[in-house]
């Protein structure tokens, strides 16, 4: 093998360079399906380590390098090499590190939380070279990049035929096909991958809030909590993150008394994508207040102890943490939170929806938002039962303006919105915030609403502004001179009433 790479001849099917445990368990993925790869790691005992794994689980056909020119010229041309490198500045380093010994028609495929358009900087970058790129969203964690996760990659279609049969078996299977799909043109895979962090930004939040209720309101052990769980993921909230919050509360703490998840930091953490989110929402126009209320909910976790000062203030004023509720009936309200969980996630996900199509049509990547709902069926965190009839959704009517308006969606809405009204009002009532359910529902009341007060809103800004307004029974945009019209009426007022 040696001999052949010093000639020049390729010997692996794909390359991949950034061995952390994501590169690792990919390229295992890769080799364990029958798909000679290399490797490369600038830190060389990663290397070692991968192609130890490798013999370990199978004798796998993997090859490490320690050289990177060793490394490109062991693969079969037309190349390609998958990088999984943190994103930003190490990526741009990879590449130049690789891309002086690579040919023109050989392809880079990036397959970190990349911000897009840094996507599209690097295939144009790298295209006066000749050489391809794809930006390839990869969701499922470790365990999803070792045994078939859900990729979205993004960029010349051309360049996704080069790793086509690979990614087809590598990623995970579901009943029509794997969970894998050409994305679209130029950044649109790392894109997608983002709103897909959104999306699942918000998923978290909505059952970390179900579980608040639940335990801080309903009083549930951790037993009853798994319990609980276990039982949701049976039904239409089957998921990846019900799945993993129903394994969470059977877990003893190791270190002590009592189970795990009560001794752990109530800090959240992150790593930009929901906050990419969240600000092409406002780029965009679209409203993505539960994804928006995920973000804040991470901020506020962080000010621990702002919290723990803000608590004894009140405390001390007389606001309890949670105020008493007079009566509960706990069979009643562990249905009530499945429920508004339920409708709360639709919001969710229509959101992140509506923030792809306005992004595809911005961009003219003619994205097929039924084949996206598709992809993520499994392998990714936000794999969910539901994806099914949101692809079916968006099968029968590809210019659906919202999920909330499909029938199936909209009938379900209806029948749970009673009982999504009495957990946030329960929550409001003894002071449990729910962010993401209360805007999820503000935002459902607000899209289902055919008249809004923002003709207030639009007469404010007109009168200190001049801003203009149109009118509801005729064409055209108006301005008001509203503080000499209003100037007037009390100067008349005073006429007639000079006493007053």
């Amino acid at each position: 093998m040696a001999e052949a790479v010093a000639a020049g001849v390729g010997v692996s099917r794909i390359g991949l360079a950034g061995l952390a445990v994501m590169g690792q368990n990919l390229a295992l993925n890769i080799a364990e399906k029958g798909f000679p790869i290399s490797v490369y790691n600038r830190t060389t005992s990663k290397v070692d380590e991968t192609v130890e794994r490798a013999k370990e689980e199978g004798d796998l056909p993997l090859t490490g390098y320690k050289d990177p020119k060793e490394f490109v010229m062991s693969i079969q041309k037309p190349r390609s090499i998958i990088l999984l490198v943190k994103a930003g500045a190490p990526v741009d380093q990879t590449i130049q590190t690789l891309a002086q010994y690579m040919e023109p028609g050989d392809c880079i495929i990036d397959g970190g939380n990349e911000w897009y358009e840094n996507t599209e900087r690097r295939a144009k970058q790298i295209a006066e070279k000749g050489l391809l790129y794809l930006g390839m969203g990869v969701s499922g964690g470790e365990e999803g990049a070792r045994n078939g996760p859900s990729m979205m990659p993004g960029g010349t279609e051309e360049a996704y035929h080069y790793i086509e049969d690979v990614v087809k078996k590598v990623a995970a299977q579901v009943d029509d096909g794997p969970c894998v799909t050409y994305v679209g043109q130029g950044g649109a895979g790392n894109y997608v991958k983002m709103i897909h962090n959104g999306i699942e930004y918000g998923d978290m939040q909505l059952i970390s809030e179900a579980y608040d209720v639940l335990k801080s309101v309903g009083g549930l052990t951790n037993e009853e909590l798994h319990e609980t769980f276990a039982e949701w993921n049976e039904g239409e909230l089957e998921s990846f993150l019900v799945e993993i919050t129903r394994d969470i509360f059977s877990v003893k703490d190791d270190k002590g008394d009592g189970f795990l998840v009560d001794k752990i930091l109530d800090k959240t953490g992150m790593k930009g994508t929901g906050k990419w989110t969240v600000q092409q929402a406002a780029e965009l126009s679209i409203a993505a207040p539960t994804i928006a209320a995920s973000l804040d909910s991470r901020f506020l976790s962080g000010l621990k102890e702002e919290r723990l000062e803000a608590a004894r203030i009140f405390r001390e004023a007389g606001v309890e943490d949670i105020l008493a509720v007079k009566s509960l009936d706990k069979k009643q309200l562990v249905d009530d939170v499945r429920k508004a969980l339920y409708a709360s996630k639709i919001c969710s996900y229509a959101q992140g929806m509506n923030l792809i199509r306005a992004k595809s049509i911005e961009q003219g990547w003619d994205l097929n938002l039924g084949e996206l709902a598709r992809i993520w069926k499994g392998g990714c965190i936000i794999r969910a039962k539901f994806l099914d009839r949101i692809k079916k959704a968006y099968d029968r009517n590809p210019e659906l303006a919202s999920l909330l308006i499909d029938p199936e969606f909209t009938k379900e809405m209806v029948e749970r919105q009673s009982a999504w009204r009495r957990v946030v009002s329960l929550a409001i009532e003894v002071g449990v915030s729910t962010p993401g359910m209360t805007a999820s529902l503000a935002y459902f009341d607000t899209y289902r609403r055919g008249r809004l007060p923002a003709n207030l809103v639009q007469a404010q800004r007109d009168y200190f502004g001049a801003h203009t307004y149109e009118r509801i029974d005729m064409p055209g945009s108006y301005h008001t001179e509203w503080f000499k019209i209003a100037k007037k009426v009390v100067n008349s007022k005073a006429s007639v009433n000079p006493s007053a």
